[in-house]
């Protein structure tokens, strides 16, 4: 089934289109931007029920985009009517344009070209099979709660099990002199967290679910539960790994992680212009294994970071970023690509209308390889399997990276001994590691659980993923 079209963008849609015109009368650009979303979260533990909507992603309202000849203002509001067709034109003119004019001293007013707006028509919504608002709040938590207390149960060892699911349907119009484009989205996302104790001992096992679609994702969760709780078991005889380097196949949510931070942030083109990222030296060289092409896009996965077109009225592209070893180009909201002088990539995101675009994330992954997981593990004489990703973090300006995984299963003479390390951190410099890669699977995966945050702010959904890599890396 298809998400349905937003009722109340349908009826505010004529005044935004006279909102337009009016504002078009004065500015040789004028767009809006309108979106109308519903998100919910929901979670069942030992420790209680939540259900509860999400304060950053529900919301309604408008962002207004003006170019006078030099320069670009933008006017967010939550409430249009008939009386305010008049309002608002006269705000943008009289209080929010003039602003350059009192700019402190030593600032400068820097001049921009007009956005190309090229003719766009469209209206698509993206499939699910079960819609969370149908099947209702009640269904839900009984769904998560037969879940939680099966793990509970599971052994006596297991101290709690919470399933949590969160869904987000946002619907979005954005209006130009030449585009009228509209989109319906539904995804959603869940995760298992179990906790196991031996005396003193405490560890915990998870695992995230997401997909561009409905609640038809709990069905997953209840069949990957058995997995998720052995896995906690298995983690009550875990050892602390020996620092080192070592060869280490990492499991796809491991390689996305990897991906999203290594290179992810790190070609975010709005960094280029404030001279924060070592990429932009680097386009056009080798900065990782020939056997690596990396993409970044909205369009060439079905994931939760899905759209067709961005928030500044972009189609959702495919960006190749890395090609064969090769640093091609990053990714970029309108802003940063007048400024440097090349084409906008789709990426211009916002965590809300009340939020400026920035250069962000989507769909973020490397592409599959032709080898096979079990010939990998082989190649191995000393070494680790590593899965569960937890955290990361980089550093654009120097590409350091380091992350926070939860097992590390030991490989010896090219099979896998039962024994398993955690938890681990992995760190390095982005170009070794990258071109230390010698094997690619023949199968990748994308999840989409997370956000990510521009800095510590600027919430925007993402997904990342490829293949089952090999690479040396340093564990400690």
């Amino acid at each position: 089934m298809k998400v349905k079209s937003s009722d109340y963008l349908k009826q505010v849609k004529p005044l935004l289109k006279t909102l337009l015109n009016s504002l078009l009368a004065d500015y040789s650009y004028a767009s809006i931007l309108a979106s109308d979303s519903k998100a919910m979260v929901y979670s069942v533990s030992k420790r209680g029920t939540v259900i509860s909507e999400d304060d950053v992603l529900n919301g309604r309202g408008f962002v207004v985009k003006v170019y006078d000849g030099k320069s670009y203002g933008e006017y967010s509001f939550n409430e249009i009517t008939e009386a305010s067709l008049s309002e608002i034109p006269d705000k943008i003119k009289n209080s929010l344009m003039p602003l350059k004019d009192y700019l402190p001293e030593g600032v400068t007013e820097s001049e921009y070209k007009q956005l190309s707006d090229e003719v766009k028509i469209l209206v698509e919504s993206t499939d699910y099979q079960q819609s969370p608002e149908e099947l209702g709040d009640e269904k839900i938590i009984a769904l998560l709660t037969k879940i939680s207390e099966a793990g509970r149960t599971f052994d006596e060892k297991i101290l709690d099990c919470s399933a949590s699911c969160r869904y987000q349907q946002y619907h979005k119009l954005f209006l130009s002199k030449n585009k009228d484009m509209e989109q319906n989205i539904l995804w959603t996302t869940g995760s298992l967290m179990v906790m196991a104790s031996r005396g003193e001992e405490l560890k915990y096992n998870f695992k995230g679910y997401s997909c561009l679609g409905g609640t038809e994702l709990l069905q997953e969760m209840e069949q990957g539960l058995s997995s998720v709780a052995s896995t906690a078991l298995e983690l009550l005889e875990s050892e602390t790994i020996t620092p080192g380097e070592y060869e280490c196949i990492c499991t796809p949510e491991v390689t996305g992680m990897i991906v999203h931070e290594a290179f992810g942030h790190g070609v975010e083109m709005d960094m280029f212009v404030k001279n924060r990222a070592l990429a932009q030296k680097y386009i056009g060289e080798y900065v990782a294994s020939p056997l690596i092409t990396m993409h970044d896009g909205a369009s060439p996965v079905q994931e939760t970071a899905t759209f067709l077109f961005d928030d500044e009225g972009v189609p959702a592209q495919d960006t190749i970023i890395i090609e064969k070893g090769i640093l091609k180009r990053g990714i970029s909201d309108s802003q940063s690509a007048m400024h440097l002088s090349t084409i906008p990539t789709g990426n211009g995101r916002r965590e809300s209308y009340e939020r400026k675009a920035y250069t962000r994330m989507t769909n973020t992954y490397f592409e599959a390889g032709t080898d096979k997981v079990e010939d990998m593990i082989a190649s191995i004489k000393q070494g680790y399997l590593l899965e569960n990703a937890s955290s990361g973090m980089e550093d654009p300006k120097n590409w350091g990276i380091q992350c926070m995984v939860n097992i590390a299963r030991e490989i010896k003479d090219g099979k896998l001994t039962g024994k398993i390390y955690s938890p681990i951190v992995l760190t390095g410099y982005v170009p070794d590691l990258l071109k230390s890669i010698s094997m690619i699977s023949d199968t990748m995966e994308l999840g989409g659980g997370g956000f990510c945050g521009k800095g510590y702010k600027e919430w925007v959904k993402v997904s990342d993923g490829g293949p089952y890599i090999k690479a040396k890396i340093r564990l400690g």
